[in-house]
């Protein structure tokens, strides 16, 4: 039996926020418990690694945040409560015999509550399409420049903070998050006028549910 073929990917359910943990000690722990093997984990600690060099992933995007009026960087997951992991959890291609040992390793993870997919005894994997479909979303996002994430929306009233605007009141008619502009429009001598500014350039003045 070739071991490399039966490893698949599989995405583990986590506690919230326990993601990032889970991720740790599954890599952890296969070094200590010699089940390395089953996954994509070398043996040896290398200098300057990082847990998603392996295929145990949390998927991740970097995002700045703007929030007060203040710019800053946030790491938010794509996949929250999730870690992606490619392994040989069937010790046949049939998919009718778990693997006892690596099953019960995964029991054992803090944090892990299960996988997605599947019963609760007989775990389905995912795609290879469907897993390169978020690990390519991880490199994207690790290689383009910052989101912006601020929460405002189209046709919200805001109120321009900055500027030679400042203090007027707009309604939002454009989002770029990429650019990190809004446009606006404002109400000059009687006339509607469109003004293109910054997120950190306005301020909330009404309730939305959701952001962008």
């Amino acid at each position: 039996m070739d071991d490399e073929m039966q490893k698949q990917w599989y995405v583990l359910k986590t506690l919230t926020g326990q993601e990032q943990k889970a991720q740790r000690q599954i890599v952890a722990q296969a070094r200590t418990a010699g089940m390395c093997d089953y996954f994509d984990i070398p043996v040896d600690p290398a200098k300057g690694e990082t847990l998603n060099d392996f295929n145990v992933v949390v998927p991740v995007e970097k995002v700045m945040e703007v929030k007060e009026g203040k710019k800053r960087m946030i790491t938010r997951k794509v996949c929250p409560g999730y870690v992606i992991v490619r392994m040989a959890l069937y010790a046949d291609a049939a998919h009718k015999q778990i693997n006892q040992d690596l099953w019960q390793f995964i029991q054992r993870i803090p944090g892990i509550i299960g996988f997605l997919g599947g019963t609760t005894t007989k775990p389905r994997p995912i795609t290879d399409v469907e897993a390169d479909n978020l690990l390519r979303r991880q490199s994207a996002e690790e290689a383009k420049k910052p989101r912006l994430k601020v929460n405002f929306n189209v046709g919200e009233t805001v109120r321009v903070n900055e500027g030679p605007f400042m203090n007027f009141n707009g309604t939002i008619e454009q989002i770029d998050p990429d650019s990190g502009r809004l446009q606006i429009s404002v109400s000059i001598f009687g006339r509607s006028a469109p003004v293109t500014l910054e997120y950190w350039q306005v301020e909330r003045i009404t309730d939305h549910p959701e952001g962008v």
